[in-house]
């Protein structure tokens, strides 16, 4: 199976033996690494028994079109070659699909990208397929699917030929690392998980940790809720990191079909973490500000390998710091945010990646990080402040749905004085709630929160209450919504009217969602128990 991000397109392996002087050609668009399976895959099938045919070989990738990439092919290209020398009956490996890389002792080691290429594999009819054992458990949650996890090309040879399978080597002592999975993770590929660690599972940081910042713990719950995007402002040290670090603990587990796409992104990636064949929780990715268009959108040389945008797939990516990134880079998530997917075209292929994301900023008010704040210590000229502004562009903004003002922490609040905040978990089930509720609300549609809702059908049909949008189209009338911003803030109406469990938007209610969305108060106070 031949990957372009998560899409496949099944290669046959044909090999070809004439007379003549001994040679070994390999053609069909191979990358340097399949090049080299020339050597990997003579040394592995001598070494594992089997007679090497001492005539001209020619095994052809096809279709020869598309590009190859990768040391996958190695089994195929083994196998082929043994039923082209007649050790193998070739109808038994006729509707087989295999994937592994061939060590030269004749190890099958495990190779990045099983789950998308077995999903693949699916999708175009193929019910069997052989990969090595690492990732036999990751095959296997595609359904339908026979999977034969083996260690070794004897093994293999073995049961294609209703030979004794040889006994391999057991797995390395527990604790010690296993060489075999050095495949499965691409350095230089990591973005930077900080909810979920190498063993997969969500490390737990607990919202009553931040002190005060009520008005941000509410439109952080709203996010969570509502799948909407958030932007974080305020002086350094008042709790923004804190509170994007504590999004993902907020957010429901994957579904089975979410958990699908996750995980075939990050097994793509080349981060998926070992022995997790199943990523269950929703990723959280913080790129560094020194991040680059292509880290974070997607690409690279050669094949474009997939960014930050499609590693938070179905998760959270938080920009820190969001001025001081690249204003190209920043300008690049416009389209990803609209559309839920990045497509990536480079010389070497087009890869389209799911970006389905919640984007959260952090920025301060001026390069200092005092303007505004008690005692006017800001030593920022206005020119210098207004242009540190401007580098996150009107268009981005206007494609973030919440805005909100991070004040400093009070020493009251530092304290503790006023009471220990909620918890994750607390806030968690009023988040799960809601999203029941817009899931039953959704039913019927391809949609199951409000963040995704198109404007247009909940304008036509799902009515808010009498005279609830007043306000709101009030603002638009005087320039202070775009189209665009209408419907944003529509939809974190519903958000807020499912938190609170109203069947539909109340004037309070969009009163709110206009306050989260311009950062102007209108004088409605918060709700009882969503601080």
């Amino acid at each position: 199976m031949a990957l372009v991000g998560v899409e496949g397109v099944v290669v046959e392996v044909q090999a070809d033996l004439e007379p003549g002087v001994a040679a070994f050609t390999l053609v069909g668009l191979p990358d340097k690494s399949l090049s080299e399976s020339r050597d990997r895959v003579r040394a592995a099938v001598v070494n594992s028994g089997a007679e090497w045919p001492q005539k001209k070989l020619t095994v052809g990738l096809s279709p020869a079109s598309v590009p190859k990439a990768g040391s996958g092919f190695d089994l195929a290209v083994a196998c082929a070659v043994l039923s082209a020398a007649e050790f193998i009956d070739p109808r038994e490996i006729a509707d087989l699909m295999m994937i592994g890389e061939l060590g030269l002792d004749g190890r099958v080691r495990p190779v990045r990208g099983v789950l998308p290429a077995v999903l693949a594999a699916a999708d175009a009819g193929y019910r069997q397929v052989v990969v090595p054992e690492q990732t036999a458990a990751e095959a296997m949650l595609v359904p339908g699917v026979s999977v034969l996890g083996v260690r070794s090309l004897r093994q293999l040879i073995a049961v294609l030929t209703d030979g004794p399978v040889p006994e391999e080597a057991e797995q390395p002592e527990l604790g010690r690392p296993d060489p075999m999975l050095a495949g499965l993770m691409l350095p230089g590929a990591g973005v930077g998980t900080g909810a979920i660690n190498r063993q997969g599972t969500a490390q737990q940081l607990d919202l009553a940790d931040v002190a005060g910042q009520q008005a941000a713990r509410k439109a952080l719950e709203v996010a969570a809720a509502g799948g909407h995007h958030l932007y974080l402002k305020g002086p350094p040290g008042a709790g923004k990191t804190m509170l994007a670090e504590r999004l993902p603990g907020l957010l429901p587990p994957l579904t089975p079909a979410e958990a699908l796409e996750v995980t075939a992104v990050h097994s793509v990636a080349g981060v998926l973490p070992p022995g997790k064949p199943l990523l269950d929780v929703p990723p959280y990715c913080a790129p560094h500000h020194s991040a680059t268009m292509a880290s974070l959108v997607g690409g690279g040389n050669g094949v474009p390998r997939p960014g930050a945008v499609s590693l938070a797939h179905r998760g959270a990516l938080f920009l820190d710091e969001a001025p001081e990134f690249s204003g190209r880079a920043l300008d690049a998530l416009r389209q990803p945010l609209e559309s839920g997917h990045v497509v990536v075209a480079r010389s070497a292929g087009v890869m389209r990646m799911p970006a389905r994301f919640l984007l959260l900023l952090a920025a301060n008010p001026c390069p200092c990080g005092r303007h505004g704040q008690p005692g006017d210590r800001c030593d920022c000229s206005p020119a210098v402040i207004r242009r540190y502004q401007a580098r996150l562009s009107g268009p981005l903004l206007d494609r973030v749905d919440l805005r909100v003002r991070v004040g400093a922490v009070s020493r009251a609040e530092l304290a503790g004085e006023h009471g220990r905040s909620e918890t994750t978990a607390v806030v968690a089930a009023r988040v799960r709630e809601a999203r029941e509720r817009a899931s039953a609300r959704y039913a019927e549609t391809p949609w199951s929160v409000n963040g995704e809702m198109p404007g247009y059908e909940l304008r036509t049909r799902w009515a808010l209450a009498p005279g609830a949008l007043r306000e709101a189209e009030r603002d638009m009338e005087r320039g202070v919504l775009t189209a665009r911003g209408l419907d944003r803030v529509l939809r974190v109406a519903w958000t807020v009217a499912d938190l609170a469990g109203h069947d539909r938007p109340t004037r309070e209610d969009v009163v709110q969602a206009l306050q989260m969305r311009t950062g102007i108060s209108r004088g409605v106070p918060e709700r009882a128990g969503s601080a």
